[in-house]
C-alpha cells in the first residue's frame, strides 16, 4: 500500500510542477519545428515537435527562457508567473561564428533533431504550386514521384525509393490510413488546403505506427481546430483551363478555453471529357467529388481528446467517347462509384509533461464501397477496417526515453468481380479477413542531442500468416550542427490484396491470373544519409546526400512481361531489390530568393518468370530545379520547377499483325515545367500557374484504342504526361485569428 501512496505522491507531484506551454513560428507564421528551448544556467531543454509547439517544466531557478535555431535569431522570454502560454516568433538571421546568417525557412525542411531522416512539406510549400489534393502536392519534391497508372482512369500512384505506393505505409496524423482499396485512387481523397503540412520519412521507420512500412511513411497532418492560429474561416476557390473546378473551406469554433470544433469541406468536379490525340478515349477522367470532416478537440492540463467523423462521395467516368455522332460499336466506359466513411478518436492522458509521461489510445474505423465497372469487367468491393492503438511513452531523463504498445488491425475484403469481357458472364463473390494484434518496443538513446540511437521491435500475429517480427534501428551523430549523420536499417511485412490494390489494371484486354497462396511480403530497408549545413557567402547551403538499398525476401510479383496480353500475380522465385541515391542542394541566392536542385539515380529490378530485369515504368533518374523568389515586403511570390524525368524500361511488348511492335521497348526521358505567380493581400491572395508548360505528352498512351473490345487494348502502358499545358487560377481567403 505504501508504494501506492508513494506512487500517488510522485503524480501529484509532477501535476503541481508549473508548466510552460508555447508555440515557435517565424515571422511568416509558419511553426519552426526542431528548434531548442531551454532555461537558462540548467540543463533543462526540449525541442518543438513538427508543428512548432514545446512543453517544459519550470525549474524553481530560473525565470528565463531561451529559444534558438540556426538560421534565426536567439530569443530570451522572462517567464514569471506559473502554467503560462506562450507564442513566440523568431526573427531571420543569425551570427555563426563571425559569418552572419539570414535565412528565409524553406517550406520542405529536413527535421535535424529527428534521428530518422524526416521531412516536412510546410503548408507555406503546399501553395506553391496548384495543391489541390495530396497527389499533386509533391511536384516540388525531389524524393516522391507521383504519377498516373494507367490513362483510362486517372488512377496516380506514389512511388518512393524507387517502388511502388503500395510499399509506402500512408498515414493521416500518425493512423495507417488509405489501404487496400483506396491505394489507387485514395491520393484524390485528401484535398490541399486541409493539409498543415506532410512528413515524409525513408527507409525503415518507426515500429509505433505498425509493420507495413518497406520504403518509407508518408503522414498528413491536417489543421486543428485546437491551435491557437487556426482560423475562423479560410477559403479556396479554383479553376482550370481543363474546366476543372474546385471550392474549399473551413471554418474553425472556439467553443471555451478546452473545447474547440471545426468543419471541413470540399467539392471538385471535372466537367468536361478530354480528348486531345483524338483516339477516341478521354485523357482525363470526369471526376465529381463531395467530402466533408467535421473534427473536436480538448485540450485539457492532463486530458487530450480529439475526435472526428469524415464523409466522402466520388463518381469518376471515364472511357470511350464518340466524336461523329452515335458510334457503329458499343461505347467502352468506365465508371466508378466510391463511398468512403472514417471515424476516429485519440485520447491521451499525459501524467508528467516534463518527461513527456503518457498514456494514449487511438481508435479508427474506415468503411470504403467501391463499385467499378470496365467495359464489361466488374470490380466492387466493401472494404472493412478497424484499428486500436495503445501507447505508452516516457523519458527517463534526458538521455533515455521509452516508448511501448499495443496494436490491433481487422480488414475485411467483401467482394464480388467478373474478370471478363463477357457481358453475362458469371460474376464471383468472394470475402478475405484479416485479424492482426501486435505488441513493440522501443527503446532511444540521447546524449546531448549529438549522438542518437533507437532501437525498436514488435511482434504481430497475423489470422493468415502467423506470428512474425519486425526489429529496426536507426543511429544519427552530429559531432557539430553543421553535419548530420544517420544509418537505418529495418524490415517490413505486408500482406497483398491484388484486385483491391490494382483494380485499376482491368481497364485492359490483359487476362488476370492470380497464383494460389500468395505470401506476406518482406524487406529489409537499409540507409545511409549525410547532410550539411555550411555558411557560405554570409547564408546557409544545405546540401544532402542519402542512399537506400531495399531488398525483398518475399513478394508478389506484378508480371506484364511474360505475356502481353496477360498480368499474373505470383511469389517470388529468385531476387528483387531497389538501391536509390539520391543529392541534393538549397541555397539562397539572395534575400528572398531560394534554389533547390536535386538529382536521383534509381536501380530497380525484380525475377520476372526467372529473368532478372529493371522495374518496366520506372525512370532510371530524376533531376530537379526549383527557383522561389518573394519580394522584400512579402506582396509578390514566383515560384517554378523544371523536372528531368530518366527514360525506363517497358514491359516486354508482342507483334502486331502488321509485323511491327506493339510499342518500344523503352521510352525516353523528358521535361516538365511548372511556374505560379502569387499576389498577397491582407486577407486573401490571388495566383495563377501552369503546369506541363514544356507541353509534353505521351504519344499513344493507350494501346489499340479504336478496338478496345479487341485482345490487344491496353491502357496501362503510362511513363508520361498524358495532356499538354494546363493553366489555372485560384483565390484563397482567411479571416485570422488574432493570437494574442
Amino acid at each position: 500500500m505504501k508504494y501506492i501512496f508513494s506512487i500517488l505522491f510522485l503524480l501529484i507531484s509532477f501535476a503541481l510542477q508549473a508548466q510552460v506551454e508555447g508555440i515557435v513560428q517565424d515571422d511568416m507564421g509558419e511553426p519552426v519545428p526542431g528548434a531548442n528551448v531551454f532555461w537558462l544556467g540548467t540543463t533543462n531543454g526540449v525541442t518543438t515537435s513538427g508543428d512548432g509547439s514545446f512543453s517544459i517544466v519550470k525549474p524553481a531557478n530560473s525565470n528565463k527562457l531561451i529559444i534558438s535555431f540556426i538560421g534565426f535569431e536567439n530569443d530570451t522570454i522572462q517567464v514569471d508567473g506559473k502554467n503560462q502560454k506562450l507564442d513566440i516568433m523568431l526573427r531571420a538571421g543569425v551570427e555563426l561564428g563571425e559569418v552572419n546568417v539570414v535565412s528565409r525557412k524553406l517550406g520542405t525542411m529536413k527535421l535535424r533533431n529527428s534521428v530518422m531522416n524526416e521531412d516536412i512539406i510546410s503548408s507555406a510549400e503546399l501553395t506553391r504550386a496548384a495543391c489541390c489534393n495530396l497527389g499533386e502536392s509533391f511536384v516540388t519534391n525531389p524524393s516522391v514521384d507521383v504519377s498516373y497508372s494507367d490513362a483510362a482512369t486517372g488512377a496516380k500512384q506514389i512511388k518512393l525509393l524507387g517502388l511502388s505506393g503500395t510499399y509506402v505505409q500512408m498515414m493521416t496524423e500518425n493512423i495507417p490510413n488509405y489501404r487496400g482499396a483506396a491505394a489507387p485512387y485514395g491520393l484524390g481523397y485528401v484535398p490541399g488546403p486541409w493539409m498543415q503540412s506532410i512528413q515524409v520519412s525513408k527507409g525503415s521507420s518507426s515500429v509505433k505506427n505498425g509493420y507495413e512500412s518497406i520504403t518509407g511513411q508518408i503522414n498528413v497532418e491536417f489543421k486543428k481546430p485546437q491551435l491557437p492560429e487556426a482560423d475562423w474561416v479560410s477559403a479556396n476557390l479554383f479553376a482550370s483551363s481543363t474546366n476543372r473546378y474546385e471550392a474549399n473551406a473551413d471554418a474553425t469554433i472556439k467553443l471555451s478555453k478546452r473545447w474547440s470544433t471545426s468543419l471541413l469541406a470540399h467539392y471538385e468536379n471535372e466537367t468536361k471529357a478530354h480528348d486531345s490525340n483524338n483516339d477516341g478515349f478521354v485523357d482525363i477522367p470526369r471526376v465529381e467529388q463531395y467530402n466533408f470532416w467535421n473534427r473536436w478537440a480538448y485540450m485539457g492540463d492532463h486530458y487530450v481528446f480529439q475526435a472526428g467523423i469524415k464523409a466522402l462521395s466520388e463518381q469518376r467516368n471515364s472511357g470511350q467517347v464518340s466524336h461523329d455522332g452515335k458510334p457503329s460499336h458499343e461505347l467502352y466506359e468506365i465508371g466508378i462509384k466510391t463511398n468512403r466513411y472514417e471515424a476516429f478518436t485519440k485520447n491521451a492522458y499525459i501524467f508528467n509533461k516534463e518527461k513527456n509521461t503518457n498514456l494514449a489510445l487511438i481508435l479508427q474505423g474506415t468503411f470504403h464501397d467501391q463499385n467499378a465497372m470496365y467495359g464489361h469487367k466488374l470490380y466492387d468491393v466493401d472494404q472493412t477496417n478497424v484499428y486500436a492503438s495503445l501507447l505508452f511513452e516516457t523519458e527517463f531523463n534526458k538521455q533515455n526515453s521509452l516508448s511501448a504498445g499495443l496494436s490491433f488491425n481487422y480488414d475485411g475484403y467483401d467482394q464480388l468481380y467478373r474478370l471478363t469481357n463477357e457481358a453475362d458472364g458469371l460474376s464471383t463473390k468472394a470475402f478475405v479477413k484479416e485479424f492482426v494484434p501486435g505488441a513493440y518496443i522501443q527503446y532511444t538513446f540521447n546524449l546531448n542531442d549529438k549522438l542518437m540511437l533507437m532501437g525498436g521491435i514488435r511482434g504481430d500475429h497475423s489470422s493468415m500468416y502467423g506470428f512474425f517480427v519486425t526489429p529496426r534501428a536507426h543511429v544519427k551523430y552530429n559531432p557539430n550542427e553543421y553535419v548530420h549523420f544517420r544509418l537505418s536499417a529495418g524490415k517490413g511485412y505486408r500482406t497483398n490484396h491484388v484486385l483491391a490494390e490494382n483494380n485499376y489494371l482491368l481497364a485492359s484486354s490483359r487476362k488476370v491470373k492470380i497464383a494460389a497462396n500468395l505470401d506476406q511480403e518482406e524487406a529489409w530497408n537499409y540507409g545511409a544519409s549525410v547532410s550539411t549545413y555550411i555558411p557560405l557567402f554570409g547564408k546557409t547551403l544545405n546540401l544532402n546526400a542519402e542512399y537506400y538499398y531495399t531488398d525483398f525476401q518475399k513478394q508478389v510479383v506484378v508480371d506484364m512481361d511474360t505475356d502481353p496480353h496477360e498480368v499474373a500475380f505470383y511469389n517470388l522465385k529468385g531476387r528483387s531489390y531497389s538501391q536509390v541515391l539520391q543529392l541534393e542542394a538549397n541555397y539562397p541566392l539572395f534575400k528572398g530568393f531560394t534554389l533547390t536542385a536535386a538529382y536521383r539515380l534509381t536501380d530497380a529490378k525484380t525475377n520476372y518468370n526467372g529473368e532478372l530485369l529493371e522495374k518496366p515504368l520506372t525512370s532510371k533518374y530524376k533531376g530537379l530545379l526549383t527557383a522561389s523568389y518573394q519580394t522584400p515586403l512579402g506582396l509578390w511570390q514566383f515560384d517554378a520547377t523544371l523536372q528531368l524525368n530518366g527514360g525506363g524500361r517497358m514491359p516486354h511488348p508482342y507483334i502486331a499483325s502488321d509485323g511491327h511492335s506493339s510499342w518500344e521497348a523503352r521510352y525516353g526521358s523528358f521535361e516538365q515545367l511548372s511556374a505560379q505567380v502569387t499576389r498577397y493581400f491582407r486577407r486573401w491572395s490571388v495566383y495563377i500557374g501552369g503546369e506541363n508548360l514544356t507541353n509534353f505528352k505521351q504519344k499513344n498512351p493507350i494501346i489499340n484504342a479504336s478496338d478496345p473490345w479487341g485482345d490487344n487494348f491496353d491502357s496501362t502502358m503510362i511513363w508520361g504526361p498524358m495532356h499538354g499545358a494546363k493553366a489555372y487560377i485560384g483565390i484563397r481567403f482567411n479571416l485570422a485569428r488574432n493570437v494574442e
